[in-house]
């Protein structure tokens, strides 16, 4: 359970503002022991307001750790608040063939691929569409001329939900100061469910994809469609399976 609350309030300000409570808190037993009457006075009147302080400054991390209970649950089992899980298999192809395009031509971009939670609240701040997924549709999503490429597309199943969507930033100090706004909002979205977010950078042409709160650049596009396929279609065995045939592969490879 304790490893639970950590992993909620992984790269955020409750570390270092957790320190200053321990700072304070030693000055505040310093100046007892030390008879500093005036120094004492001030710290224990600010002890007052201490509860009302502490959930003012920990409003973020206490809203990112209910919104990670609510969705996850304190143990790490998952509430399923979607109907049915959706089944990806037939438009992986389709959203690499659009990514790989979109990068080639250094269009930035932003999917969103909606799993077991549902994403409802994040696709009704965009443009409802309901459209069957295909690599033209997601292309032309993203080019300039359209009033909706500045936001993300979101994906469930065979379908394209929304596009134009607003997505949460986020926070995490341990993001890199040089990452870019779009592969914020791809690592936010995926900080407290547990789906994937693909961003397309317009400047170095890279494919980056977020889950978990995490970001990975990938090295190519088949990369894409391997990582896309162990987490949206093959069973725990059989990423096990091709994991061992990939370690294999590359030990023949060294020693030819």
């Amino acid at each position: 359970m304790i490893y639970r609350l950590l992993l909620l309030v992984r790269g955020t300000r409750a570390w270092q503002i957790f320190a200053g409570l321990v700072v304070f808190l030693a000055l505040l037993a310093l100046s007892s022991e030390l008879k500093l009457v005036s120094l004492n006075w001030i710290l224990e009147r600010m002890t007052l307001l201490g509860p009302v302080a502490l959930v003012i400054l920990f409003l973020p991390e206490l809203r990112h750790g209910l919104e990670g209970l609510g969705k996850f649950g304190l143990f790490g089992v998952q509430r399923i608040v979607a109907k049915e899980v959706p089944t990806y298999a037939s438009t992986i192809d389709e959203i690499v063939r659009a990514v790989s395009q979109l990068a080639r031509d250094r269009v930035g971009a932003l999917v969103v691929i909606d799993r077991s939670l549902a994403l409802d609240d994040i696709a009704d701040t965009g443009q409802h569409l309901d459209a069957k997924v295909s690599a033209p549709l997601l292309q032309s999503l993203f080019h300039d001329g359209n009033p909706l490429h500045d936001g993300a597309a979101i994906l469930r199943g065979d379908r394209v939900l929304s596009a134009g969507c607003r997505l949460p930033l986020s926070d995490s100090r341990t993001i890199d100061r040089r990452v870019h706004m779009r592969h914020r909002a791809a690592v936010g979205v995926t900080e407290n469910s547990d789906c994937i977010a693909i961003a397309v950078s317009e400047e170095r042409g890279t494919v980056s994809v977020a889950q978990n709160g995490f970001l990975k650049t990938l090295a190519a596009p088949i990369d894409l469609s391997e990582f896309l396929a162990a987490e949206l279609i093959e069973s725990p065995e059989e990423r096990q399976r091709r994991f061992l045939r990939r370690r294999t592969e590359r030990g023949e490879k060294t020693g030819a």
